[in-house]
């Protein structure tokens, strides 16, 4: 189990809890290996030659007489927002750009750093970010699931008193540019309509455990929407709403049960489409939305329809509210029922979020 702990990999997921432990073990069950790593073999003879120096003890260290009575709970270190932008050059005009922020953290099997101000099995964090840099440059960069993979996989190789590696990785939303309607070669678009992100966490002699997502996706229909029938009593003022305007900003998060084949990028197209798809419906009629909680649980199980990779997916709607005026008050200055004028209202609003997983068959067999 990870010792990151709240502090760093909390993020794995969005409403601050993972899947339950027995989701993950049946999606990754027996499924535990030794961690494979696509180097040129000569990582071990650096590390023979590494030069250490000699280390100079705290002095507070052998003072530490209450040590016993405390033990270190979750720990870890890293490099944060370390930037990345790699250009694939076809040929001389033709590119195809990837920007990346990425966030790396480690967890060693000692503890000595802490306790006694020994530094020697620390990997600085200057180093993890010239990583970053020397394994794009050497591999590519793809997905960010495969980038954050191959990081995990490069620590648990080249260090092996490396227990855990935990990677975050953003990718910025850029775009072709068109002109009348045909892709740019090399020219693009900083295009934020949302957000994609994973986390890929790996204990040595274990799977990758893989999170794609995505944030900051905004949407808004101004029909097809309603809420009504929910409790009436006396703390009740919220009148039913038969045709109102629906809007929300949309984060959702995804595990994988494997990473084996898996196209990262047509998966994340996959589960946008999944929410748009189940939020606005066809072009001319829409889709009728009851409430953001089944629209959220449909967007949820059309991606558990369409990818089989994915064991649980969980997602994060809060309501950005649009009220209507009443301008009624105004009988000689505006006639008719006010339609067109709304106030947009974001604080306080609601948050409606659910995680939806695949059931354990098997365990009823």
């Amino acid at each position: 189990m990870s010792r990151f702990g709240a502090l760093a990999d909390g993020s794995l997921s969005i409403m601050g809890r993972t899947c339950p432990e027995s989701s993950r073990e049946s999606a990754f069950r027996g499924r535990r290996q030794s961690v494979p790593f696509p180097g040129d073999g000569n990582e071990r003879e650096d590390a023979k030659n590494f030069i250490r120096y000699p280390v100079q003890p705290n002095p507070s260290a052998s003072r530490d007489h209450d040590r016993d009575k405390y033990e270190i709970g979750t720990y870890g270190y890293g490099k944060n927002n370390v930037k990345l932008l790699y250009v694939k050059r076809e040929d001389k005009y033709n590119h195809e750009i990837r920007e990346y922020e990425v966030d790396i953290h480690l967890r060693l099997g000692s503890q000595k750093d802490y306790l006694e101000g020994d530094n020697r099995d620390i990997i600085a964090t200057d180093s993890q970010k010239n990583t970053v840099y020397l394994l794009a440059k050497k591999y590519g960069v793809k997905s960010p699931e495969e980038f954050g993979i191959l990081l995990c996989a490069h620590f648990l190789y080249t260090y092996k008193h490396v227990e855990e590696v935990h990677v975050n990785v953003e990718e910025y939303p850029w775009m072709r540019h068109q002109v009348n309607g045909v892709p740019h070669n090399h020219a693009f678009i900083f295009n934020p309509t949302t957000r994609r992100y994973c986390q890929v966490t790996q204990l040595r002699n274990d799977s990758p455990r893989i999170r794609g997502g995505l944030k900051d996706l905004r949407v808004l229909k101004t029909t097809q929407s309603s809420f009504t029938d929910f409790i009436q009593d006396e703390y009740r003022t919220l009148p039913d709403a038969n045709d109102r305007i629906f809007s929300t900003v949309v984060t959702a998060s995804w595990d994988f049960s494997t990473a084996s084949g898996v196209n990262f990028d047509g998966v994340w197209t996959t589960v946008r489409d999944c929410i748009l798809q189940n939020f606005a419906g066809p072009p001319t009629t829409g889709i009728y939305s009851p409430s953001v909680q089944n629209t959220l649980y449909l967007a949820e199980k059309c991606v558990l329809d369409k990818v089989n990779q994915i064991y649980s997916i969980e997602m994060r709607m809060p309501n950005k509210h649009y009220f209507d005026l009443d301008l009624s008050k105004f009988p000689k200055l505006v006639e008719g029922e006010n339609k067109e004028v709304y106030l947009p209202v974001d604080k306080p609003s609601g948050i409606i979020y659910a995680q939806l997983n695949r059931k354990d068959i098997t365990s009823k067999l």
